[in-house]
C-alpha cells in the first residue's frame, strides 16, 4: 500500500491507516455556518446529522433545482438556499461538495472568491485521484481542502431517503495530501466520528484503484446485465426474481453521477473491465466444453471469497 506524503502539516499517514480518534469536545468542530453544494441523498444526510448533533448553527443549501431546494427548507433540512453558489458560500466555515464530481473544478471557481479565510472545503465524491490536486490547486490562500469519501448511500435519490443516521457504521476514507492542512484534516475526521463513522485515510490514487475494482466495475457491470436482458427481450424483466434485483440494485442509481464517476476514472475501470472479459471469456470457454469441475471450482473460489466480505 502507498503511503501518504510526510510533512509539517498532514503528518505521515500510512494507506487505509485510522484517523487518530478525535477527542476533544463536541464544540471543537461547531460550524457557524455550513453550505451544502447539492442537497441530494448525501448532502441531505449530512445537513440532518449535522442538526441531529448540533454541531452548526445554520445550513446553507445550493443546487441546480430551486424546487428541490425549497423542498429541502421546507423539510427543515437546510436552514436557507441559493441558487448562486457564490452567495450560498459566503461567510461559511465549511462547504461540502455533493455535487456530480464532474461539476467539482468548475463550481469551485465560481464559489473561490467567497470562500472566507478559514474555511474548510471537503466533499463526498466517489473519484479522488487526480481531482484531489485540482480542488487544492483552486482553494485560495488560508482555505483548506480535504477529499472524503463515505461509503455509505443507496440507490435511491432525493431528499425524501434522507437520514440523520445515514453514516453510522459506514466507512469514510479521507484522502489527505502533503498539502492537507493538519488542523483541518483532524476537524473534517472527527465531524465523520461524530457521525458515527469508521474515518481512516488513503492514498487518492490508491483509492481510485480500490473504488474502481469494489464500485465502479460493478455499477458498470449491473448497467450492462439490465440492458442485456432488454435486449435479449424486455417482457423478461417482469419475471426478475430477488437473485436478479439484488445483482443490479445498484443500475438504478443516478446516470448522471457514474457518467461522471465512470469518466473521471476510466484508466482504472477500463483496465478491470479487460480482466472481467478475461475471467467471463474463461466461464464462457468451461461452458462450451462442458468442464463440469472447472466451473465449479470457480463458483466455489468466488463463493469463499464472497463469504469474507463484510
Amino acid at each position: 500500500m502507498k503511503k501518504l506524503y510526510p510533512n509539517k502539516d498532514a503528518g505521515t499517514l500510512k494507506s487505509d491507516s485510522p484517523i487518530h480518534r478525535f477527542t476533544d469536545s463536541p464544540g471543537s468542530i461547531f460550524f457557524n455556518k455550513v453550505t451544502i453544494l447539492g442537497v441530494g441523498l448525501i448532502g441531505a444526510s449530512f445537513a440532518l446529522a449535522l442538526k441531529k448533533r448540533g454541531l452548526c448553527r445554520h445550513i446553507a443549501g445550493y443546487g441546480r433545482k430551486e424546487n428541490n431546494l425549497k423542498k429541502a427548507l421546507g423539510m427543515n433540512i437546510i436552514d436557507s438556499f441559493d441558487i448562486d453558489a457564490s452567495k450560498a458560500c459566503a461567510d461559511s466555515d465549511l462547504i461540502l461538495f455533493a455535487i456530480p464530481v464532474g461539476c467539482f473544478t468548475e463550481t469551485a471557481k465560481k464559489i473561490n472568491g467567497s470562500l472566507k479565510k478559514g474555511a474548510i472545503v471537503t466533499d463526498v465524491g466517489s473519484v479522488k485521484g487526480k481531482l484531489v490536486r485540482d480542488m487544492e490547486a483552486l482553494m485560495p490562500e488560508d482555505v483548506s481542502f480535504v477529499g472524503g469519501h463515505p461509503i455509505a448511500g443507496s440507490d435511491r435519490m432525493g431528499i425524501d431517503t434522507a437520514a440523520a443516521d445515514l453514516f453510522i457504521g459506514a466507512r469514510c476514507i479521507l484522502t489527505p495530501t502533503e498539502k492537507t492542512d493538519k488542523t483541518a484534516l483532524k476537524k473534517i475526521a472527527g465531524l465523520w466520528e461524530s457521525f458515527g463513522s469508521k474515518v481512516s485515510t488513503l492514498d487518492a490514487e490508491e483509492h481510485d484503484r480500490i473504488y474502481a475494482a469494489v464500485s465502479h466495475l460493478p455499477h458498470l457491470i449491473a448497467y450492462a446485465i439490465v440492458n442485456t436482458v432488454d435486449e435479449i427481450n424486455n417482457s423478461y424483466l417482469g419475471y426478475a426474481g430477488n437473485g436478479f434485483k439484488d445483482t443490479t440494485r445498484i443500475a438504478a442509481s443516478s446516470p448522471e453521477l457514474w457518467r461522471d464517476i465512470s469518466l473521471m476514472n476510466r484508466d482504472n475501470i477500463l483496465e478491470f473491465i479487460a480482466l472481467f472479459k478475461k475471467n467471463l471469456d474463461s466461464l464462457s470457454g468451461y461452458l462450451k466444453t462442458a468442464n463440469s469441475e472447472a466451473l465449479e471450482k470457480e463458483f466455489k473460489k468466488a463463493k469463499a471469497l464472497r463469504e469474507d466480505v463484510r
